[in-house]
């Protein structure tokens, strides 16, 4: 199934905090940020670790609130949750007494009882992320990839316009996390999903995205944005793919940490 998307616009965003202790000020998240984001497009945010990323993420989910500006999803302006958003966060986060078919359902299960064609989305999406034959199993009896699969269907489960990661393969072992980098590009090739992903790898940022969004650290804004213009599938060890690596590291000034 294709999800129908729409290009997402992000306006004059900015988040602030309030601080609960008289003694410390206002911890000023973004800072006026503007994007556009393409229908379809793959898009990875990449700056230091407490930057903010995490935070324009959540806002695009609907689970923050701008302090001030907007975003948009076509004309529509985000307040609040939404199915045609789906969040992949750092940990699966998956019912431990449900099984897998069981976790992917349940954000159809709110709506009501599953219909046939919800059954059949469900076993699609298992075969889409490689977990035919585990349908009955149960968190604790998966591996780590295979838990972030899991959680990768349980968002893809509404046919989202927008998914969304928030450095999902951090905690995972190379292998693993390279195959899963593979699988997204496949689901992302096959479903044609607006992909945004939070990420503190910069091989990854680049290996998954159309463009980075390189960030200033905290309050963030977009230091610049690094258009990606290499065929997929990528190879890390080309020429080229080195040169943008080093061009994203030096936006970022990594070399100097």
């Amino acid at each position: 199934m294709v999800a129908r998307t729409e290009e997402i616009r992000v306006e004059r965003l900015r988040k602030v905090f309030p601080s609960h202790d008289y003694n410390k000020p206002a911890v000023v998240a973004l800072d006026r940020v503007d994007a556009t984001i393409k229908p379809g497009e793959f898009v990875s945010l990449i700056g230091p670790s407490g930057c903010g990323k995490t935070t324009w993420l959540r806002l695009i989910a609907g689970l923050e609130i701008p302090t001030e500006g907007a975003i948009y999803v076509g004309d529509r302006k985000i307040t609040s949750p939404g199915r045609e958003r789906g969040l992949v966060f750092q940990d699966p986060n998956l019912f431990p007494w449900l099984t897998v078919q069981e976790n992917i359902a349940f954000g159809l299960k709110i709506k009501g009882k599953l219909t046939s064609e919800d059954q059949e989305n469900i076993a699609s999406l298992i075969t889409l992320v490689g977990l035919t034959g585990f349908e009955k199993s149960y968190p604790y009896q998966l591996s780590g990839g295979m838990a972030h699969r899991a959680a990768i269907a349980r968002a893809l489960v509404n046919n989202p316009e927008v998914l969304l990661f928030d450095e999902p393969f951090g905690a995972l072992d190379a292998f693993t996390r390279m195959k899963l980098q593979n699988d997204v590009l496949r689901i992302w090739r096959e479903r044609k999903t607006t992909m945004i992903l939070v990420t503190h790898d910069v091989e990854e940022a680049i290996f998954l995205g159309q463009r980075v969004f390189a960030m200033t650290p905290r309050p963030a804004r977009v230091k610049k944005i690094i258009d990606i213009n290499l065929d997929y599938p990528r190879k890390r060890d080309d020429q080229t793919f080195i040169a943008l690596k080093e061009e994203v590291l030096g936006v970022l000034d990594f070399h100097n940490i």
